[in-house]
C-alpha cells in the first residue's frame, strides 16, 4: 500500500529530509548517525524506518531521536522489505528534497552542507559520489565509485547518455537525492520487491533536470549488503530485469550498464563461482526449476571453486589491479587460498 502524507507548508519545510531505511543493523547505523548529526545544518532534518528489526537497532537509535529534534524515527512492527521501507521514508519526509542514505555508510565532512548548495530550483534528481572502502572503513577500495571528475548535467533530450553513463553506479541508492514531489507523484508499487525502488522511479520517464557531482562524499562499506547472501539471483536476474524493462530508453544504453541475460556471460558466472555465490544449488534453482537452458552454466556450476578463486585473482593481478573491490570479495571468500590471500596482501588489501 502507497502511503499518502500531509504536505507541510512552505514555513515549515525542511530543504532536505536525510530517509534511511534500516533492518538489524545496530553495528553501523550508530556510527552512520553519528556522521550525518555531527554536521547536520537547520534546515535538515534525518528519517530513519525501522523495518522491524529483531537485534538492538532500535535502542541504537533511539537516544538520537530522543535528544536531537531532527532527527524522526518510525519503526515499523514487521519487516516489508527496502523497497517499501524506502518509500515509508520518503512519504513521511518533510522536505523538498530527500536523500535516500544507506544505513552503514558515512558522510565525509561537509557533505550534507554541499548537497544543499547544489539544490537547484527545479532541480529533479541530484546524483552524489562516492569512495569505496572495505568493511571496517579502513582500506580504500577505489577513490571514486563513479569515475568521473568534473560534475555533469543530463535532461530528457539526453536520458539514454544518461542511462549508459550513471546507470551502473545508480545500483547504490545511497547517492540519490530526489526530490519529493517527483517521487511522490510516479509509480512505486510495482517495483516493491525489485530491490531497486528508486531505479524503477528514476527511470519509468525522462527527467527535466539530473545534476552529477562529482565529488566523492560518501564512504561506502563495501561487502557489508544485507543482500550478499542473494548476490547471484539479484545480480544475474533481478538487476537486469528491472533495466531492461523501461520503454523509451535504447537498447545500446541498457548494455551499458548490463546485459540483459548476464548469466550467459562465462566471467560472470565464474566470478560467482569464485567467491562461492554460484554452485550446483543455485544452478538447480535458477536454471533448471526455472526452465532455462545452457551447458555453460552447469559446466561452471560444477568447476572446483578453490581452484577457480585462485585463477581468478591470479588473472586479475596480471592484467587488471585496480579491480581492488573484487579482489576483496576473492579474498574473503571461503574458497580463498594461500594465493588470494597472499596477492591480496600485496596489493594492500585485506583478506577479513
Amino acid at each position: 500500500m502507497t502511503l499518502s502524507v500531509r504536505s507541510p507548508t512552505d514555513s515549515e519545510r525542511p530543504a532536505l529530509s536525510i530517509c534511511i531505511a534500516t533492518y538489524n543493523r545496530c553495528a553501523y547505523i550508530g556510527q552512520t548517525l553519528e556522521a550525518v548529526l555531527n554536521q547536520l545544518p537547520a534546515g535538515v532534518e534525518v528519517v530513519i524506518v525501522d523495518g522491524g528489526s529483531s537485534d538492538n537497532t532500535a535502542q541504537v537509535i533511539e537516544p538520537f531521536a530522543r535528544q536531537i529534534h531532527a532527527v524522526r524515527y518510525f519503526r515499523e512492527a514487521t519487516n516489508s522489505g527496502v523497497d517499501r521501507d524506502f518509500d515509508k521514508a520518503v512519504c513521511y519526509a518533510r522536505g523538498e528534497y530527500c536523500w535516500l542514505m544507506s544505513d552503514d555508510d558515512v558522510l565525509v565532512p561537509g557533505a550534507v552542507a554541499r548537497v544543499i548548495e547544489q539544490l537547484e530550483p527545479s532541480l529533479d534528481l541530484l546524483v552524489v559520489n562516492s569512495r569505496i572502502c572495505n568493511a571496517d572503513l579502513s582500506v580504500e577500495l577505489s577513490p571514486r565509485a563513479l569515475a568521473i571528475t568534473s560534475d555533469r548535467r543530463y535532461d530528457a533530450e539526453s536520458a539514454n547518455a544518461f542511462l549508459s553513463e550513471i546507470g551502473d553506479y545508480l545500483s547504490y541508492i545511497g547517492g540519490v537525492v530526489i526530490r519529493q514531489g517527483l517521487w511522490l507523484a510516479r509509480e512505486r508499487q510495482r517495483y516493491f520487491g525489485s530491490e531497486f525502488i528508486h531505479i524503477g522511479v528514476i527511470f519509468q520517464a525522462p527527467l527535466s533536470r539530473i545534476k552529477i557531482l562529482a565529488d566523492p562524499l560518501i564512504v561506502i562499506r563495501y561487502g557489508n549488503a544485507t543482500w550478499s547472501t542473494r548476490g547471484f539471483e539479484i545480480w544475474m536476474f533481478k538487476w537486469p530485469s528491472l533495466i531492461w524493462s523501461f520503454s523509451g530508453l535504447s537498447d545500446t544504453a541498457k548494455k551499458r550498464v548490463v546485459a540483459r541475460e548476464p548469466w550467459r556471460r562465462w566471467r560472470r558466472l565464474t566470478f560467482y563461482r569464485a567467491i562461492g555465490a554460484y554452485s550446483y544449488a543455485e544452478y538447480r534453482k535458477f536454471f533448471i526449476d526455472q526452465g532455462r537452458t545452457g551447458l555453460l552454466p552447469l559446466i561452471i556450476a560444477l568447476l572446483p571453486a578453490v581452484a577457480v578463486n585462485a585463477l581468478t585473482v591470479l588473472y586479475w593481478f596480471l592484467v587488471n589491479r585496480n579491480a581492488r573491490a573484487g579482489i576483496y570479495d576473492l579474498a574473503r571468500s571461503r574458497n580463498a587460498r594461500a594465493l588470494t590471500r597472499l596477492i591480496a596482501r600485496r596489493l594492500g588489501i585485506p583478506t577479513q
